[in-house]
């Protein structure tokens, strides 16, 4: 995976502020490859720790990965048992409106 991507993907996810979530589509979009979510997804796989990877979801609104309920939850989301995050909308981050 081209490394430049990769950096401007955490550059993005480090600036989702604590408690809120963005998605894995929005941050491909605001770097520039609106069709390429899953590459984002890669990419978070083995990031820097400094890159809340946590705040990054699915568009559907569900945790692609169950351990970081509990880093969200101590960030104030709330997750039904479904492992959908509860006011996903008001919740959300877009980058692209952000920056």
């Amino acid at each position: 995976m081209d490394p430049i991507f990769k950096q401007q993907v955490y550059e993005i996810t480090r600036l989702i502020p604590r408690g809120r979530i963005s998605t894995y589509g929005a941050v491909a979009k605001a770097v520039g490859y609106p069709n390429h979510s899953r590459h984002v997804g890669r990419a978070m796989g083995g990031c820097p720790a400094d890159v809340p990877a946590h705040r990054v979801i699915s568009s559907s609104g569900k945790l692609s990965v169950p351990s970081f309920r509990k880093r969200l939850e101590d960030e104030g989301i709330t997750i039904n048992d479904k492992s959908s995050i509860k006011n996903f909308r008001l919740l959300f981050w877009d980058p692209v409106e952000e920056l």
